[in-house]
């Protein structure tokens, strides 16, 4: 593998700041990359390779000509597929749109375009983000590139394998229901859930919605606040403006963490089931911690009632983007789509007064924590990266699956509560596969969040361990298939009957 695939983002744009490397010449060692291993773990949905080696020059001429140089300047990066790239193909996973080629880019992709990075691709997506395993019918079913077998989580499961197989160093994704986090806890790599409004993402349908966040994924923190520093800030077409902007991110990190108080939960208070190797990596962090000198105890947020503010919240997000397409195309779209939007068509006024109100408790019920607690410590996923071959567990440690999203409690109570939320590597399990960390923080403290994150990182440099992809034999896309569906990983023609979401 070529050895620039394994330097951070920082030191890749330094070095093509500095005229010691060309964009181009990272650009093809990028490409060459993705021909390696994406036959492996299908990480990368599309690529334009011409188009990426035009960008690529055009950003070389920039520098060679004296031009002020962006933040990211020359640095190649695949999108999310649920991303649109103007001129790219943009599918969302979903047959729906399998030919959509958009003529403008979403929010985050304008500013990581006008940040100088050059777009190189697509990466693979769940239909629509729905879920956390990446499997659709347009492109198949991504694997970890540390068990190319196993899950390597989702939504932005394409993103997270990319990373881990040095694919990149650095990439947007987003976050629902841990879509940032999980994959980043399966693959061995952070993800970064910001606070609200801190990177804009305007919804046509609704401009108050505050579930779903845009945020970064790499393999070192620094990456994380470069990201950060280069696409933060308010957008003209949104009414928030968040108490925190581009300049906040980065700056020397503390020595250590003494004086940090942080609170540590097993299952949230609820009973949230987690298996024994994700617990044992939950206690193998905190004993960092604390070697780090912070305080760590048992104690949690009272998650009362979240369960009920996300899961009306998100199933409203889905009926409003959604609906039109489940009511119009039904056959298009995965079964567990058109559960999420019924729900939301069949929440009525009381439900929607009650689900407020629950939010606004929970609210009062952050604020107390935090005037006790600088973190909360807890899981980054329920359980090890599971067969790829399923479409979600039907079980964690024993406890039955009511619907696709359960076994994403240990993620989706936190984005309830709409706080930044860092997930972060915590070692690999007796299996030898990635466990990770959640470390959430109040709201718009993301870049303390990542200073102490820079601390905990310097300790362990778990993201350093590189897996070792190329000595896994090639899989057979059809055996990598979820169960219920066809060899892309689509639902096969009786599925919407076997399977309940």
């Amino acid at each position: 593998m070529n050895e620039l695939l394994q330097l951070s983002a920082t030191e890749l744009v330094g070095l093509m700041a500095s005229g010691r490397l060309s964009s181009r010449e990272l650009t093809q060692a990028h490409l060459d990359r993705i021909a390696d291993v994406n036959p492996l773990i299908n990480a990368i949905a599309t690529v334009d390779a011409e188009g990426a080696l035009e960008r690529a020059d055009a950003a070389d001429r920039r520098r060679s000509e004296g031009a002020d140089l962006p933040a990211l300047h020359g640095l190649p990066m695949t999108h999310k597929d649920t991303h649109k790239v103007a001129g790219m193909r943009s599918t969302s996973g979903s047959p729906a749109l399998a030919h959509h080629v958009p003529a403008n880019d979403d929010l985050i992709v304008a500013r990581l375009r006008a940040a100088g990075v050059v777009a190189t691709g697509k990466s693979n997506v769940p239909e629509f983000g729905a879920g956390s395993h990446t499997f659709n019918e347009v492109f198949g079913t991504t694997t970890n590139p540390y068990a190319p077998t196993r899950s390597a989580g989702g939504s932005s499961g394409g993103l997270a394998a990319a990373l881990a197989a040095r694919v990149q160093p650095l990439g947007e994704g987003s976050d629902m229901g841990g879509s940032l986090r999980i994959p980043a806890s399966f693959c061995n790599v952070f993800g970064l859930r910001p606070s609200l409004g801190v990177i804009p993402m305007p919804s046509p349908n609704n401009a108050w919605a505050w579930l779903g966040r845009t945020g970064p994924m790499a393999r070192r923190v620094e990456d994380l606040e470069l990201f950060m520093s280069a696409v933060s800030g308010p957008a003209p077409e949104l009414q928030l403006r968040a108490p925190l902007d581009a300049g906040d991110f980065g700056g020397p990190a503390p020595a250590d963490l003494r004086g940090v108080r942080i609170g540590l939960t097993r299952d949230f208070g609820q009973g949230v089931p987690v298996t024994a190797p994700m617990l044992a990596a939950l206690e193998r962090a905190a004993a960092v911690l604390a070697s780090l000198g912070a305080t760590v105890e048992e104690a949690t947020i009272d998650f009362a009632g979240a369960d009920d503010v996300f899961g009306n919240t998100r199933a409203i997000d889905f009926a409003a983007e959604l609906g039109p397409l489940v009511e119009s195309r039904p056959e298009l779209v995965k079964p567990e789509i058109i559960w999420n939007v019924e729900k939301g068509f069949a929440l009525d006024a009381r439900q929607l007064i009650a689900t407020t109100a629950a939010a606004s408790r929970l609210q009062a019920r952050v604020r107390e924590y935090f005037g006790r607690f600088d973190l909360l410590l807890s899981p980054g996923a329920q359980l090890e990266p599971f067969d790829a071959a399923i479409r979600y567990p039907r079980d964690v440690a024993g406890v039955p699956s009511r619907t696709y999203l359960d076994w994403m409690r240990s993620a989706c109570l936190l984005s309830a509560t709409g706080l930044p939320t860092l997930a972060a590597p915590a070692g690999f399990t007796e299996n030898n596969l990635p466990a990770g960390i959640q470390l959430t923080a109040f709201h718009h403290r993301d870049a303390q969040l990542l200073r102490w994150a820079r601390v905990y990182e310097a300790a362990t440099r778990y993201a350093d361990v590189e897996p070792d992809l190329l000595g896994h034999a090639t899989p057979d896309p059809a055996a990598g298939a979820p169960a219920g569906t066809n060899g892309a990983g689509r639902p096969a023609s009786d599925a919407r009957a076997a399977t309940a979401p």
